[in-house]
């Protein structure tokens, strides 16, 4: 292939993934198997590692996140984006409607009616049909900048449909599906990590992290319904009148759109199109809590203007949460695998949302306290997502002064060790945590992790079992199991010596499990099953991964530096080295099936370079990706282990320390001679 027909390729390629991307995520329609959208977008790849230049900021190469930033930016809005006034009455819906009805006499007035999305409210600007960046609302003249974080959202296209010019702004929210909050949950607490309280939680989590790769990470969508400013070029389509033809003229250039929405044209229509979408809405993949009422023209939206605080022309309609009242009975402290105590409510049974309800989480010692629950306080319990069901608040009205407040204890319910409070890695909530190793939950909590299907698949070690071992004194680690009898089995309570023949068999059986499925069960710190896998593709054996230094680890796509810290730190205590040590001795495998050797042919193999300085014409992005190209890696801070720093103008105090240390300093210029063009 001539490089011209490679070109030709690669835009064939980034266009052919793209409609793809669009059906899959957009229409949830796929239009090819998974394996053949391998294949285009592994081809893509190869194009792009041969000819990095090639990369532009809207290739679809370009959603995995790059290296952490240290942090965001402000961005001003060039149109403001106001917030809505909203309301839980029907009735209030009726007078919003006569009040903009008095303000317009002369008017037929028509609405839209569209699913109030449980998000993060965002602005995304498109320049020449390109995303140029995405910013938060923040307080509707400034946001933050995260259009690196936005960029790994899959179901938005990083190029607009067609090739219209000009600028234009699209306004809409980040949610994270239930789905995907379901699955994140337990996940995070498979890795020891705090779950999120709700959707919507999760989502502003995560736009929030400055390592884009935890946003990729995260199952992430967005919906878009409004416009900010339109600056129309070469072959823009004509501006929409309404909001009808803005949906429509959105949906044509690609974008996610609201997936039903209701053309209303009397307000009693406008009541029965929010009855409906209550009826529907659960149905949806995503939190609505409520409806959003529009004017559907937006020459009526001109002339009825805007307060300080919000549009005259649009509503909220609020849905109240569906929650229950019952009393709180007492609350049991939980003590995980990783030690973390979670408070949870013991409550008078009580129906919500399809099922019995009679236990509910607290969250936190923190999140307690904040809300003043009591022990025999009347309270409000409803599902976060549908899912779990939480304690929201206190009905103090009912209180009868015979409340309790609850102590949380300072030592660990299980083994009476003492309690310490930590603030987690990514700053999203207080853990109190036990720190004593042999604390028989964590132990428990251990063993099942380890034995759990998605970590080493022993088949027939439940929960039940685990702590019938645990309580029997036969197992207080993971390598114990390997050394069970069939005659200490076969005189556990309900234990047969058929079920006991089968255990040891799933024990046997789980010697062989690839290295991913070790590393996830030995229950590191943040290290959930996908995380796992990304060190199994990187490294051949634990061997190798435990060698590895936390400057090694964090040079790896997915792998942020509360990950590396956590995986190099597990590596170097002492008691986990003879962990691993009775590992091997008991025959488990350690090499990975996963691993695949990186490519050494390039000229920066094993060298570690730093950008400083703004370059003739190279983006910092461009330059990052052209030395990796080459097989080099680029490092944000000079050390002695630096080989080169590529300095640009207005270079600062990294260029000062790489002459104090003697590294190598090379310009643009004298880069490009060196390595190709």
């Amino acid at each position: 292939m001539t490089r011209t027909e490679g070109r030709q390729r690669h835009v064939e390629l980034a266009d052919e993934i793209r409609r793809h991307d669009h059906a899959y995520y957009v229409l949830a329609q796929p239009k090819i198997s998974d394996a053949a959208y391998d294949r285009l977008y592994r081809e893509l790849l190869d194009l792009e590692r041969m000819f990095p230049e090639w990369v532009t900021p809207d290739s679809p190469s370009q959603r995995v996140g790059g290296k952490p930033l240290s942090g965001f930016s402000s961005v001003p809005h060039r149109l403001p984006m106001s917030s809505l006034d909203n309301t839980y009455s029907e009735e209030e819906v009726l007078t919003f409607i006569a009040r903009v009805q008095r303000l317009l006499p002369d008017v037929a007035l028509d609405w839209v009616v569209e699913p109030k999305v449980d998000g993060l409210a965002i602005n995304l600007r498109y320049e020449n049909g390109v995303l140029a960046q995405g910013a938060t609302r923040g307080d509707g003249t400034m946001g933050d900048d995260i259009t690196t974080n936005l960029r790994t959202i899959r179901n938005l296209p990083l190029r607009l449909a067609g090739s219209a010019g000009g600028v234009i702004e699209v306004r809409g929210e980040v949610y994270l599906t239930l789905d995907g909050f379901r699955k994140l949950n337990a996940e995070r607490e498979a890795a020891g990590e705090e779950p999120f309280f709700n959707p919507r939680n999760a989502a502003a989590g995560s736009l929030k992290q400055l390592d884009p790769r935890i946003a990729a990470a995260r199952p992430l969508a967005v919906v878009l319904y409004g416009i900010g400013e339109v600056v129309p070029g070469v072959g823009a389509p004509a501006p929409p009148s309404s909001q009808v033809e803005l949906l429509q003229q959105l949906k044509s250039l690609g974008l996610p759109t609201p997936e039903r929405t209701w053309h209303c044209r009397e307000p009693g229509e406008v009541l029965a199109a929010i009855q409906e979408l209550d009826g529907i809405r659960r149905r949806f993949n995503y939190e609505t809590d409520g409806a959003v009422i529009k004017l559907n023209r937006l020459a009526d939206r001109e002339r009825t203007g805007s307060t300080a605080k919000a549009p005259r022309w649009a509503m909220a309609y609020k849905y109240p949460s569906e929650q229950a009242e019952t009393r709180l009975n007492a609350i049991t402290i939980q003590v995980g695998r990783t030690g973390a105590l979670t408070p949870v409510a013991e409550l008078d049974p009580v129906f919500l949302a399809g099922s019995t309800v009679s236990r509910a989480t607290l969250h936190n010692e923190d999140e307690m306290r904040r809300k003043d629950i009591r022990l025999g306080d009347t309270v409000v319990v409803e599902k976060a997502g549908e899912v779990i069901p939480a304690v929201v608040r206190v009905v103090t009205d009912k209180r009868t002064g015979n409340e309790r407040v609850f102590e949380f204890p300072r030592t660990c319910p299980e083994c009476e060790s003492k309690v310490r409070r930590e603030v987690t890695a990514e700053n999203e909530g207080v853990i109190v945590r036990c720190k004593n190793p042999d604390c028989p939950a964590q132990v428990r909590g251990r063993i099942g992790h380890w034995c759990a299907r998605g970590a080493m698949d022993i088949e027939g070690a439940g929960d039940v079992l685990v702590g019938q071992l645990v309580k029997a004194g036969l197992v207080r680690e993971v390598t114990d199991l390997y050394r069970l009898r069939l005659d200490e089995l076969s005189n556990l309570e309900r234990m047969g010596e058929k079920s006991a023949r089968n255990l040891l068999a799933g024990i046997a059986a789980s010697r062989s499990r690839d290295l991913w499925r070790m590393v996830f069960g030995l229950g590191i710190f943040h290290v959930g099953a996908g995380v796992a896998k990304v060190l199994g593709r990187h490294y051949a054996d634990l061997d190798q991964l435990a060698a590895a230094s936390e400057s090694e680890l964090i040079a790896i796509d997915d792998v942020g530096g509360v990950i590396a810290r956590s995986v190099a730190g597990w590596f170097t205590d002492p008691d986990n080295g003879r962990l691993i040590e009775k590992l091997r001795r008991a025959g488990l495998n350690f090499r990975s099936a996963l691993y695949k050797p990186a490519d050494a042919a390039g000229p920066l193999h094993g060298k570690t370079g730093v950008l400083t300085g703004t370059l003739p014409s190279m983006t910092r992005e461009e330059a990052t990706a052209r030395i990796e190209s080459l097989g080099g890696r680029v490092s944000a801070s000079v050390s002695k282990k630096t080989d080169f720093v590529l300095a640009g103008a207005d270079a600062g105090s990294k260029l000062t320390k790489a002459r104090e240390l003697g590294v190598r300093i090379l310009d643009e210029a004298e880069f490009r001679r060196m390595y190709g063009g």
